[in-house]
């Protein structure tokens, strides 16, 4: 066991947890301790949904270990049952109450309920979020689901107008709500009819009838590929493979869809309204080409995401991950398709190395690299989940279809420094507004500031009293040094780097400068140098260049 501050993914009945919220008339029993009645916050406040999320807590205290707690938990069932009426239950228990070895599923089935009973089997120390929200959506599918299994093949040209599933919009996914709106346009326009979309909104009538369509449109594998496997082995039903964010994985999904639709693609083609393809042709080559980016989140949209930036943007991937490692092959292919190595990990720490050790000028990724792109001050944007507030916005802004394509390239190019701004930046460099010191404006924040060095006399910070006037400046200025932090605190001379030098080193873009800085420090240390002129910087540079 691993104790963070921060975790890509919760355990699995939080996975439960969307997905029951995600439905209607579907409720979830959670044999869970007091202190694990958490999920109002995070799809109440984060979310910021109008209703509770359709969770009932049996919320046994320590002084009830010593007792029969079945009998807590089927009194909290037959209370959810009688108070919200739901037409289908699910019954799990949390990491916590797993320990204690209860059998929620067992307990439930005892009591003859007269509504169908799910029971979830969750491993909560193998198994995480997404995992837990695939298991249970393909569960609720499973118990669920009504058909002929010998049902006919899919339609053909010419046959009824072609209906479709999409599956795995959730509650708390990124941007899934407006996804929906964009693949529902695409599908209008080549006249194929939704059947069911779920979980998101669906009621377990429509889970019923979900074997009634001629494929399925698998939007998000994490939580709808083994519910896909299951519906094609049982009810014959194809499901596609191409998630359609960026402009050329929309057109290839449209292709896709219209070839197991057996229909035309081209009025599907024909509204596409993406400005994206034009404008990062015609935009400012300088702050787009060769751009380095590192990207990491779910698997799902770190891939999509290495492809748009490459293919559509003109970026260099520097970096690609994810966090989920059921979905670690598909990473693996698309890190070898890229050429860099996969980072598959939920450590942040290990997350934030790998960023500081490729220099990226863009971060794409969750909350977490939020956070780090700031420590390093590179420009991020957030293209997964997990998410935080600001990333369910009040607006309309998909990830998928055509407009999503949009939404990509606004929020991934703005970050970015332009190339206007770069040259700006360099003519007034001395500019008592737009120096050095003030930082980048697009990141909004002010440069880090000068350690003060100790003066010799009396140890305190060096700089002149307040009132005192400074003394000229000698001609020849002393070499400034590098400051690093020693075990106890104390400040520890690296290198010295001279006034020429330390002039120079500013002339450098400041998104590479501290690569610059490092890399001629460390080229200083290996040959014992005592400071760093303006020749060891050049030396420095022609070395790395090799």
């Amino acid at each position: 066991m691993q104790l963070s501050v921060w975790t890509y993914e919760g355990p699995p009945h939080i996975g439960a947890m969307r997905v029951a919220t995600g439905m209607r008339d579907v409720h979830y029993l959670l044999h869970a301790p007091q202190g694990d009645t958490y999920a109002d916050l995070l799809f109440t406040m984060i979310e910021r949904r109008g209703k509770r999320p359709p969770v009932t807590y049996t919320t046994f205290q320590a002084r009830d270990l010593g007792k029969d707690t079945a009998e807590l938990f089927q009194s909290a069932a037959r209370d959810a049952v009688a108070r919200f009426k739901p037409a289908a239950m699910l019954v799990g228990a949390s990491c916590t109450a797993e320990l204690i070895q209860d059998d929620p599923a067992g307990m439930a089935q005892a009591m003859r309920l007269d509504i169908p009973v799910i029971p979830l089997e969750l491993p909560s120390y193998s198994r995480k979020e997404n995992w837990g929200a695939s298991e249970t959506f393909y569960q609720i599918v499973r118990a669920l689901a009504v058909g002929d299994s010998s049902r006919p093949a899919p339609c053909q040209a010419g046959s009824p107008r072609p209906k479709a599933n999409l599956l795995g919009p959730s509650a708390l996914g990124f941007r899934h709500r407006d996804d929906i709106v964009e693949i529902a346009k695409i599908l209008a326009a080549l006249g194929v009819e939704i059947n069911v979309t779920a979980p998101l909104g669906a009621s377990a009538a429509d889970i019923a009838r979900i074997g009634e369509a001629d494929f399925n449109i698998v939007l998000y594998p994490e939580i709808a590929d083994t519910a896909a496997r299951w519906l094609e082995r049982n009810f014959r039903q194809p499901f596609t493979r191409t998630t359609p964010i960026g402009h050329g994985a929309t057109i290839d999904f449209i292709h896709e869809v219209a070839k197991l639709a057996g229909v035309d693609p081209s009025p599907a083609l024909d509204i596409a309204e993406a400005r994206m393809p034009w404008w990062s042709r015609s935009v400012d080559s300088t702050y787009l080409t060769g751009k380095r980016v590192f990207i990491f989140g779910d698997a799902t949209h770190a891939i999509a995401a290495a492809r748009v930036a490459r293919d559509e943007l003109g970026f260099v991937v520097c970096g690609l991950g994810c966090y989920n490692r059921e979905f670690a092959r598909d990473l693996r292919a698309a890190a070898a398709d890229h050429g860099v190595e996969p980072l598959i990990t939920d450590d942040h720490l290990e997350v934030e190395e790998a960023i500081a050790a490729a220099h990226p000028e863009l971060v794409l990724g969750t909350q977490m690299e939020r956070h780090i792109a700031k420590r390093l001050s590179i420009p991020c944007a957030v293209i997964s989940a997990p998410v935080h507030v600001q990333d369910f916005p009040a607006r309309h802004s998909p990830q998928m279809g055509f407009e999503g394509a949009n939404v990509l390239f606004d929020s991934w190019v703005h970050p970015l420094v332009m190339g206007l701004e770069e040259h700006l930046l360099t003519m007034f460099r001395d500019d008592f507004e737009f120096h050095d010191g003030a930082g980048a404006s697009h990141l909004h924040g002010s440069a880090p500031k000068a350690v003060p060095l100790p003066d010799q006399a009396t140890g305190r910070g060096g700089s002149e009293p307040l009132g005192e006037p400074a003394t000229a400046a000698a001609a020849s200025p002393p070499p400034t040094p590098s400051l690093a932090a020693g075990q106890d605190g104390e400040l520890l001379e690296r290198t010295l780097w001279t006034a020429e030098a330390e002039a120079e080193l500013k002339k450098i873009p400041f998104f590479v400068r501290g690569k610059a800085r490092r890399n001629t420090e460390r080229y200083a240390e290996e040959r014992g140098l005592a400071s760093i002129s303006l020749d060891t910087l050049y030396d420095a540079k022609a070395h790395y260049a090799r």
